[in-house]
């Protein structure tokens, strides 16, 4: 799984914030929910445009910053 491919930061959205490409969804939401227990389904309920890969994608880039180094982000 590459996150890069999924994830993308860009200034004009969401001022600056991870999100999924193509949606306004933070990186962060996704992994909060995660967090508090939500299933990937739940999670594709509630966010209905979240791509289908958004999960692995989230785990991946936050085991990524785990690893405490720096992460270029595409646009």
């Amino acid at each position: 799984m590459r996150w890069q491919d999924l994830i993308t930061a860009d200034p004009t959205i969401m001022h600056g914030a991870t999100c999924f490409r193509g949606t306004r969804i933070p990186v962060a939401v996704v992994l909060d929910n995660l967090a508090a227990g939500l299933t990937p389904e739940a999670l594709q309920e509630q966010y209905p445009t979240l791509p289908e890969r958004a999960v692995p994608a989230a785990l991946a880039y936050a085991a990524d910053l785990a690893r405490e180094r720096i992460l270029p982000i595409p646009a």
